[in-house]
């Protein structure tokens, strides 16, 4: 898992920060990523993360990348998001389960708009509840790690005598 992690996340973010783009950018592009993929509506995360990039100029491979990496995450939260906006508006629980409404969108997308839009409408708002504030935090916890990732590169570098920007 290490090695996986190593090569699949590490690398690549350092990979970014000899490009020249700032641990600030690479940060944000991380926050968005993480906190836009799961936004609690099917087919939605990839095209806010799109939105997100260009609006504020980020690294469009790293939000996506880390938008297709959280996908877990986006199926484990789907539910909890639900029920909290069932909670918010004070709606009765939705009698399917995830499996159920993959499926139903699967097998006729159209029907399942119709069948889900308010839950999703629902969950959606809870999202907006977590999900701003969820990008400004992990942008907090994010920049000083990235910062402290391209000093021990650079040190590494310097000590190995190799040129960081040749990599």
């Amino acid at each position: 898992m290490k090695e996986f992690l190593q090569k699949r996340l590490v690398r690549p973010i350092l990979q970014l920060l000899t490009q020249g783009i700032t641990p600030e950018k690479i940060a944000l592009s991380l926050a968005f990523g993480i906190m836009l993929g799961v936004f609690p509506v099917l087919g939605m995360p990839s095209l806010l993360c799109l939105i997100a990039a260009l609006l504020f100029r980020l690294n469009l491979a790293a939000v996506q990348f880390v938008n297709i990496l959280v996908y877990p995450f986006w199926f484990a939260l789907l539910i909890p998001f639900t029920r909290a906006g069932e909670r918010l508006f004070g709606a009765p629980p939705l009698a399917m389960t995830v499996n159920q409404m993959l499926a139903l969108a699967h097998a006729d997308f159209l029907h399942s708009v119709s069948v889900l839009w308010l839950s999703a409408l629902r969950a959606a708002t809870a999202w907006l509840l977590v999900g701003p504030p969820g990008i400004i935090v992990l942008y907090l916890i994010l920049v000083p790690v990235i910062r402290r990732m391209g000093r021990l590169r650079l040190l590494s570098d310097v000590h190995t005598g190799e040129d960081s920007n040749a990599s």
